[in-house]
């Protein structure tokens, strides 16, 4: 008798912009459905002489232009630049000069970690949040900023305090941490900010300790993107999903 081998079903592509740094893929991994895929493509690497001029740096429309082709031509229908920093360091403005310069170079959608994290709060109904971050305080101060333009009171804006260089290896314990200690009790939800931070398995138990939604950047990142073409991500007990 023939055995009948069933194919992989047919998938969805979704093109991710990440810094020339980044090192979470696997995390964004977990958030996605088994009819997706993810097509990474990192910038060019850039030296800034400090926190905000290497975002800033990151933060040009030109440094997506090559890696937005590149997922396009394996056929991505949304392209999300995830890079939280990068994406508010130049306001509003900068984050829409991203996204059309997404489209410009051939994506369908375009989006950004931070322009998520706004639809993200709104989705979870804050008006006051708490953010956490890693960044140096000139880029603290820009995030307190593009979230307060967007419409949040932004009740508190706590940094990690490990240097920049180490971000990239950050623990769950670490990150789980700076949640706790920024969290407040009038603040409607907290914003875990930066693409380098883990969070998968810490939002569900972190929600359910301290009582209120947890939007992170990856989560945010991908949410968004599967939500511009139909299709929710997948993260059992976390808020925003659950919507």
């Amino acid at each position: 008798m023939k055995r009948v081998v069933r194919g992989p079903e047919p998938q969805v592509s979704v093109g991710i912009v990440a810094p020339y740094d980044f090192n979470r893929d696997r995390e964004l991994w977990r958030w996605v459905p088994e009819s997706v895929s993810l097509f990474i493509s990192r910038t060019a690497e850039v030296s800034g002489a400090d926190n905000l001029g290497t975002v800033s740096a990151l933060g040009e429309a030109s440094y997506v232009a090559r890696p937005t082709r590149e997922v396009c031509a394996v056929g991505a229908q949304v392209v999300v630049y995830a890079c939280t920093s990068c994406s508010f360091v130049g306001g509003a403005r900068g984050e829409a000069a991203l996204r059309q310069a997404m489209l410009d170079h051939g994506a369908p959608q375009a989006l950004t970690t931070s322009g998520a994290a706004v639809d993200a709060l709104r989705a979870v109904k804050a008006g006051r949040v708490a953010t956490v971050h890693p960044y140096e305080e000139p880029v603290g101060r820009r995030l307190r900023r593009y979230l307060g333009d967007a419409g949040f009171d932004v009740v508190a804006n706590t940094a990690l305090g490990l240097p920049v260089r180490d971000v990239l290896s950050a623990s769950y314990d670490q990150v789980a941490d700076l949640v706790r200690a920024g969290d407040r009790p009038e603040a409607d939800a907290l914003f875990v900010s930066c693409t380098a931070l883990p969070s998968y398995d810490l939002i569900a138990p972190l929600e359910e300790e301290l009582g209120k939604p947890i939007v992170t950047a990856n989560q945010a990142t991908v949410w968004a993107a599967l939500r511009a073409i139909g299709l929710s991500a997948t993260g059992e007990g976390q808020t925003l999903l659950g919507l």
